[in-house]
């Protein structure tokens, strides 16, 4: 197990990292500590080639806070910095959520107690949610006379409709998990969501990873393109399957009806 700054622990088992916010006397609260330590983490996964899926998750009695302002504020100068882009699409707060989006291999977020503001838009830029049934979610930027800024305005307009997106926003309301899976801000209701996770981790490292890559590029690429351009991107993309040893070994496998072994994506 690797620990980040302080802030984050990254656990290594076979084919899964298991990613943990760890500053639970604060229930996770984000400070720039804990923001680069998740951008370090994603780093740290994506060089670790035989990883085939993350489950991101927060110790303590709840997810995440939101951001830790009276911690935060006490550091103006370092704020600004982390604010500018500097040359980049994104800065490092919006870069902390959008790393995990980018990431080649999906990325189960798992929630309980509450998940605030930040904490999120950090689920949200996650490929799956699981929560305990008694989580409850809020934008809650403008409880502070703010909009949420963490790339909300990338990952809400995926799965919610214009209209829901801003009245979350605009009123920052506390939103109930049953609520949330009604609303797709969440993909599951478990008693017990870390299980069901793993067990959603282990169905996809039996996958070939290369192609489990490939749908997650697909389907991140192309929800807001053109039909052209997405036909053409679904080509390209199982083009590069088709010539790639992963695709020839889950076909070999499937006539032999044996377990495949792949290769490192």
């Amino acid at each position: 197990m690797e620990t980040l700054r302080n802030r984050v622990t990254v656990e290594f088992r076979e084919h899964l990292a298991i990613v943990s916010l760890n500053r639970a006397e604060k229930y996770n609260g984000l400070d720039l500590d804990m923001m680069y330590a998740l951008i370090d983490a994603a780093k740290l996964i994506r060089r670790k080639r035989e990883v085939r899926a993350v489950i991101l998750r927060g110790d303590g009695k709840a997810f995440c806070a939101g951001l830790d302002f009276a911690t935060v504020m006490r550091k103006p100068i370092a704020i600004a910095r982390a604010f500018l882009p500097w040359l980049r699409k994104d800065n490092v707060f919006q870069r902390m959520c959008l790393i995990w989006r980018d990431l080649p291999v999906p990325v189960i977020a798992v929630t309980h107690g509450y998940c605030f503001g930040g904490g999120m838009q950090l689920v949200l830029a996650c490929d799956f949610r699981f929560s305990t049934p008694d989580c409850q979610f809020s934008i809650m930027e403008i409880k502070w006379g703010l909009i949420p800024d963490m790339s909300a305005s990338v990952t809400l307009r995926d799965l919610l409709p214009a209209d829901v997106a801003m009245e979350l926003t605009m009123t920052g309301r506390i939103v109930e998990a049953k609520e949330a899976l009604e609303l797709h801000l969440i993909s599951r209701i478990d008693e017990q969501p870390m299980l069901a996770a793993e067990q959603l981790a282990a169905a996809i490292a039996e996958r070939s990873p290369d192609a489990i890559s490939a749908a997650k590029a697909l389907f991140r690429s192309t929800r807001h393109s053109s039909e052209r351009r997405a036909l053409a991107r679904e080509r390209r993309l199982q083009l590069g399957l088709l010539l790639g040893s992963n695709q020839r070994e889950a076909m070999k496998a499937n006539f032999e009806k044996r377990p495949p072994a792949f290769r490192q994506r």
